[in-house]
């Protein structure tokens, strides 16, 4: 009996999927957040030729950058940042000290360049639990976002990576997640020191600044590091993200080779 198209299109969907994720379960990196910092990151090292996995939980990627600044559909960049805009063929505007571009092209383009580049992106999967091994995070145990949020009892499953990343934003899940296991994170105090108020002058130096390993094995990303190592927020300047991204790749690409 002839297949008909729609078992065909339901194979296709299937084996390719499957073939993908098979290929991930043992990278070089785990990058957790789809955001700007972990788009970046991810592209900078599959741009060297690292095997790099991302693993988003919601179905779109971008994270904050898609609201702009209150839904105005513009993210604006200092100086610093401008190349690795153009790096991704985003348009800019000069204003001022600064540099506007449009958020929504701003994301496109990030995804775009990064799956280009090589990067494997997996959207509507959760990190729930990292793997450790003699003191080091070695894997990420994960899931998908659906059977979090319908509360089912499934079991997850595992992915190894030589290195990880905590690209999850305000949030910093994955650090929450090994302070709870292992008590301890290369932090002043031990502990997550906790995001402060507003400061956009401050917070754009600071987040590549806490670009760092969190705990052997884990570095942090984007807000996850401001929030992780205690420094301001800073609202819809993305500039610091992008360095951000940008610093994890160039360290990771250091500690590895």
């Amino acid at each position: 009996m002839k297949m008909s198209w729609e078992i065909k299109i339901t194979e296709a969907i299937v084996r390719n999927s499957i073939d993908e994720f098979l290929n991930s379960l043992d990278v070089d990196v785990a990058i957790a957040g789809g955001g700007p910092s972990g788009l970046v990151a991810a592209k900078y090292l599959a741009d060297n030729d690292f095997d790099v996995v991302v693993f988003e939980s919601k179905l779109s990627l971008g994270g904050g950058m898609w609201g702009g600044g209150m839904q105005f559909p513009r993210i604006v960049v200092q100086e610093e940042a401008l190349e690795i805009l153009k790096e991704f063929g985003i348009k800019t505007r000069r204003y001022g000290d600064f540099y506007v571009a449009n958020s929504i092209e701003s994301v496109a383009k990030l995804i775009s360049c990064t799956i280009d580049a090589g990067a494997r992106i997996f959207n509507g999967i959760h990190v729930e639990d990292v793997m450790i091994r003699k003191n080091k995070v070695v894997g990420f145990v994960i899931n998908w976002s659906s059977v979090l949020i319908a509360n089912l009892h499934v079991d997850p499953v595992s992915i190894k990576a030589k290195s990880c990343i905590d690209a999850t934003g305000h949030d910093a899940e994955i650090c929450r997640i090994v302070q709870g296991k292992v008590g301890e994170l290369n932090t002043p105090s031990g502990k997550i020191e906790g995001e402060c108020s507003m400061w956009a002058e401050k917070s754009e130096s600071l987040v590549v600044e806490n670009t760092r390993e969190a705990y052997p094995g884990l570095y942090v990303a984007g807000m996850a590091a401001n929030t992780v190592f205690g420094a301001p927020r800073m609202g819809p300047i993305f500039g610091g993200m992008l360095l951000s991204g940008k610093r994890v790749a160039e360290l990771i690409i250091e500690k590895i080779r």
